[in-house]
């Protein structure tokens, strides 16, 4: 069984079911686990090289979208080469991959007709399931089983530690800086597991972007910079961004010094095996009396300890 994935969180997928040594191909966007790394690239986007301010990337999508209905592009000529069995992706996002569509359609050309794997999760126990999706398609369901319990495990730990607090702090998970993104899908969901509220969250629903007037008016007690796609360094710089909006100093997260920049790349933005790793982030900066150092470090950045720009 030849494999060939277009989603990182795919890719983790497979590799937490141990079928790596199947994975003959992968996204411009995967890298965990390491070794994929050395897999060839199936798919390219030119955002992704530019290294263009976040308002910017924001107006390049919506243009291209609008434009051509797609971000990326699939390498054609080596799909065709690496002749895969089964091809793993999604409709969820066109932010997120190639077109589910053009994917299907590619696919039906090739002259053993791969099957075209759908992963579309809205909710943590979707995850679980395209786990469990993934794994029968890999003909391994008992791994796939295996890694849901150990995962499940570990959302039962925090729950647990959870049990008996009465207070939730008002989490703001942002996904986008410039301009300003809530959470959408899992995200608010990871929250209130985490023991807080996202007053601006859409449970089940895409992100979206909102007013700077509605995080004044939501008054969050924690802020989780979570940047869809960008590692914790590119959050950083973007700062600057937020120091300069009115009102920011004055917001309860800012003045208590709980402003978090977090791994959006790895962790919240991709619906694979570390999104538990997330819900764990998110457990310890909400409530740092109950979990504090209980987790592995993943490269959270509290905002205070940067000081200010200005």
């Amino acid at each position: 069984m030849r494999i060939v994935s277009l989603l990182p969180a795919a890719t983790e997928i497979v590799g937490v079911l141990g079928q790596l040594d199947r994975l003959v191909g992968v996204s411009h966007e995967c890298d965990f686990p390491p070794a994929v790394n050395a897999k060839p690239r199936v798919t390219h986007c030119p955002i992704h090289e530019a290294g263009l301010p976040s308002a910017e990337i924001d107006r390049w999508v919506r243009e291209t979208l609008a434009s051509t209905g797609t971000l990326y592009s699939l390498d054609e000529p080596l799909l065709r080469r690496l002749e895969p069995d089964i091809i793993l992706t999604q409709r969820l996002c066109d932010v997120c991959a190639v077109g589910f569509g053009s994917v299907q359609a590619f696919a039906a050309t090739l002259p053993n007709r791969p099957q075209v794997v759908n992963l579309e999760p809205s909710s943590l126990a979707d995850i679980f399931e395209n786990i469990r999706c993934v794994g029968r398609a890999l003909g391994v369901p008992e791994r796939a089983d295996a890694a849901v319990a150990v995962l499940a495990g570990r959302v039962g730990s925090v729950q647990s530690r959870l049990a008996n607090v009465a207070d939730r702090p008002r989490c703001f998970l942002m996904e986008w800086i410039d301009p300003p993104f809530c959470s959408g899908h899992w995200g608010p969901e990871l929250v209130e597991l985490a023991g807080g509220t996202d007053p601006l969250g859409r449970l089940g629903e895409d992100s979206t972007r909102i007013r700077w007037e509605s995080v004044l008016d939501a008054q969050p007690d924690v802020i989780v910079l979570a940047c869809c796609g960008h590692r914790p360094q590119r959050t950083i710089n973007d700062l600057p961004i937020l120091r300069a909006c009115p009102g920011w100093d004055d917001l309860p997260a800012v003045r208590h010094g709980r402003v978090y920049v977090v791994d959006g790349s790895a962790y919240f933005s991709r619906p694979g095996p570390r999104t538990v790793d997330s819900l764990e982030i998110l457990a310890e900066v909400i409530h740092p009396e109950l979990f504090g150092g209980q987790f592995p470090e993943r490269g959270v950045v509290c905002v205070a300890a940067l000081g200010s720009s200005r």
